[in-house]
């Protein structure tokens, strides 16, 4: 009897391969055009999706074996979840396996940017050794965090920044996060107040409508001149434009970004051309241990592919 098929998107960890291997064929897309996708998804019973290309109701439609959607990670953005569910197709993904990895990339840039590492590294390998006479970083010891978006990933930010800088935490959310208030002593406040008050914005909020350029022009004038701002949250979340005027004028300090409006990053893009930033190519989950977790989707894929329900849902088909 012939396996089911599962399309791949992008390559996962090779224990995410073994485990899949196991119990369906894999095919591997060619490329991330709708038309593409269609005419690839058309045997598979279950679909795997990184960062690149969709899954779209077309995509759906063309595949009438199909059953569920897995997201190698945790957002959904580039998955049509409404579409899904009307067809009684399962969408998954791997909720909290990259906290901690993310969590310590965003720390991780606060440093970068207050120690000016990156500067330093790339001026002692020009030979100009008297850029240690030049530069002043700052500690981060006592200073200000501001936290926007308190999920898993905010929370351990702020717990790390807490407990390693005794750094003071505000956080704005939707929602008011008792544990983070007792344990850190966190304050819940308006976005605008933690955009004054915080040496340092870390951004955890997902792609959503309301989250779109939520750090514009206005926004980011609220912030201190000598602030920091940190998104690894996702690209649309920071007007680029935006972010890039109050760089160059000086109306905030620097900035550290590891996702970007468009990516990959254009080599023309004008925050290249800035020494006040610090950006990575989507990579703060891309540690040995989230990557292993991540491609562990492969477990609920197999799962519903077998007729069981998925263990890790983001909507429930068929209700």
């Amino acid at each position: 009897m012939a396996k089911p098929k599962v399309l791949l998107y992008e390559e996962i960890h090779q224990k995410g391969l073994e485990y899949l291997s196991k119990h369906a064929d894999i095919v591997w897309a060619s490329g991330y055009e709708e038309e593409t996708l269609c005419r690839e998804a058309a045997e598979v019973s279950g679909i795997v999706i990184r960062a690149k290309g969709q899954a779209s109701a077309k995509v759906m439609d063309s595949a009438p074996l199909l059953k569920i959607i897995g997201r190698h990670g945790v957002g959904v953005d580039n998955i049509d979840v409404a579409a899904a569910t009307e067809r009684g197709i399962y969408v998954a993904n791997t909720p909290g396996v990259n906290n901690e990895s993310v969590a310590e990339h965003a720390v991780g840039m606060m440093l970068a940017l207050s120690k000016r590492i990156l500067e330093g590294d790339q001026a002692i390998r020009r030979g100009h050794w008297d850029f240690r006479y030049e530069s002043r970083g700052q500690e981060i010891m006592g200073k200000t965090l501001g936290v926007v978006g308190l999920g898993n990933i905010g929370y351990r930010v702020a717990q790390i920044c807490h407990a390693a800088f005794n750094m003071k935490i505000l956080y704005h959310d939707e929602l008011s996060k008792p544990r983070a208030e007792k344990e850190l002593s966190a304050r819940k406040v308006e976005l605008e107040e933690l955009l004054r008050s915080s040496d340092y914005v870390s951004l955890h909020v997902p792609a959503l409508p309301s989250t779109h350029h939520l750090m514009n022009a206005d926004r980011l004038n609220l912030m201190k001149k000598t602030a920091f701002l940190i998104n690894t949250s996702r690209g649309s979340v920071v007007d680029g434009d935006a972010l890039y005027d109050a760089l160059k004028e000086g109306r905030i300090a620097m900035a550290a970004l590891d996702v970007h409006e468009e990516e990959p990053l254009p080599a023309d893009n004008k925050l290249l051309t800035l020494t006040n930033t610090v950006l990575t190519p989507h990579m703060a989950s891309h540690t040995e241990e989230a990557m292993i977790a991540m491609s562990m989707i492969a477990r609920d894929v197999v799962r519903v592919i077998q007729g069981k329900a998925p263990q890790h849902p983001v909507n429930a088909p068929g209700k």
